[in-house]
């Protein structure tokens, strides 16, 4: 992979970065907010909440101005929803206010989910397309140690502290927005909706050049078709359906892992099992840690170990770790290191499995025609559970009948049958080109060559 390649892929890549830190970055605010404003625990939890109903918003819509205006011009804006929200988060006087800067943040997370792995992948070559999709998991999860971390450093500094845990968002918002100045427009959008193949050319002969003509020729041969108008009604066609099939129930098992109440609300969990709040703190950040180191390792292996197997790997993790950690709460079982270590394997399994592989897997089963729609349902699906999920988390977790144990057992039983769809149903795409991926999964002919067949079970 060249230099240029690189760069533009972490440019866009930070925008997880942003996606990562807006996520984590109020679990260290969170529970001097419900104090300051004394929210009862339903109202607290559609606060944290806020920002989630953006990414649904977001995520829904992100298509539309990434088909009309390209993937370039959507990601500036996105930039800039960061900056206002992070600016206004911070200055918040009241929870209404907060709400409604927290829902801007959301519709950048969302949007962001949505467009930037659609630019990674139209812009990689198939045979790296994995890991630099990957990369901007990679930046989320860097991202959420980078909140947590902060998190860490600021909750000293008094009363006002979970305002520069929020403000703190500006720095990389900036960046990101000025950055995306030096990366050049989707290749194959200015194909599709520009007509501009001489442009796109050129960027596929510096990101792909070894592809360059396989990718041309094959945009130039359906022409007719990737030239829709790729409505609503032509995302919908029967054509779609296992690629439609895949995207929710990947978005799905995701958000049942509990993945999310662990990173909003961390702190609170470590409190829960008897850790002290500073420690409690230092824990979090540890989580962050093992997230970042286990992303690392699963970028390395996705394209030489493929998304199916990493999946297997994550799942086994999953129920392992949340059988556990039940168990401790339910046996009152607390104190100590067992449930963080537990959680460490938790986050390990998650970064693994379904962290590196859920953008790189939702951004590649869809035609380039109705890619930013396929992208669009997945992640709208991802933010409605996480959404949900948020929201009552602490009515549950706080609930005398319900609590933390039996939570982690009804997510411990989402992941069995995680375990089962990977085994049975999710195909594998390691190292397929994008129209191949195509060709698969709507049942049209299959190109030739035993290598680039997906694999199913």
């Amino acid at each position: 992979m060249n230099k240029k390649l690189v760069f533009w892929s972490i440019v866009v890549a930070l925008g997880g970065l942003l996606f990562g830190m807006d996520v984590a970055v109020i679990s260290g605010a969170e529970q001097e907010i419900q104090h300051l404003w004394s929210l009862s625990d339903v109202v607290h939890g559609q606060a944290i909440a806020s920002a989630l109903y953006g990414t649904i918003i977001g995520a829904l819509f992100a298509g539309i101005p990434a088909e009309r205006y390209g993937r370039k011009k959507s990601l500036v804006w996105i930039g800039i929803l960061f900056l206002i929200s992070a600016i206004g988060s911070a200055m918040a006087p009241e929870v209404i206010s907060f709400m409604a800067f927290r829902f801007l943040g959301g519709l950048g997370v969302g949007a962001s989910s949505v467009v930037a792995p659609m630019f990674i992948s139209e812009i990689a070559p198939a045979k790296s397309r994995g890991k630099l999709v990957a990369a901007f998991q990679f930046n989320i999860v860097f991202g959420i140690l980078l909140a947590y971390f902060s998190n860490y450093l600021l909750s000293g500094m008094g009363e006002d502290a979970w305002r520069w845990m929020l403000g703190i968002l500006t720095i990389p918002a900036v960046l990101f927005t000025v950055l995306m100045a030096f990366v050049p427009e989707s290749p194959r959008w200015l194909m599709v909706h520009k007509n501009d193949y001489t442009q796109a050319r050129k960027i596929l002969a510096v990101s792909d050049p070894e592809g360059v003509d396989e990718a041309i020729a094959a945009i130039h041969r359906n022409i007719d078709e990737e030239k829709q108008k790729a409505g609503l009604s032509t995302f919908l066609n029967k054509r779609y359906t296992k690629s439609i099939v895949l995207a929710i129930l990947i978005a799905f098992f995701n958000q049942m892992s509990g993945i999310n109440a662990i990173i909003y609300f961390a702190p609170r969990v470590f409190e829960l099992a008897g850790i002290g709040k500073s420690a409690a703190f230092l824990q979090s950040a540890g989580i962050g840690l093992v997230n970042l180191v286990f992303t690392m390792l699963g970028l390395y292996l996705i394209d030489r170990l493929g998304r199916k197997k990493l999946m297997l790997i994550g799942s086994i993790g999953y129920i392992i770790s949340l059988g556990c950690v039940a168990a401790a709460f339910y046996f009152q079982y607390l104190g100590g290191m067992v449930v963080p270590v537990l959680l460490f394997i938790f986050i390990a399994a998650h970064a693994i499995g379904q962290g590196a592989v859920i953008w790189v897997f939702i951004s590649e089963i869809f035609p380039n025609q109705v890619r930013s729609y396929g992208q669009s349902l997945g992640s709208s699906v991802h933010w409605i559970m996480a959404a949900i999920i948020t929201s009552i988390f602490p009515f549950f977790a706080n609930h005398p009948q319900i609590g933390p144990a039996k939570i982690f057992l009804f997510f411990m039983l989402m992941m069995v049958l995680q375990l089962l769809w990977v085994l049975f149903r999710m195909p594998e795409t390691k190292g397929v080109a994008l129209e191949q991926v195509e060709a698969q999964l709507s049942s049209k002919r299959p190109g030739k060559g035993k290598k680039e067949s997906i694999q199913t079970s």
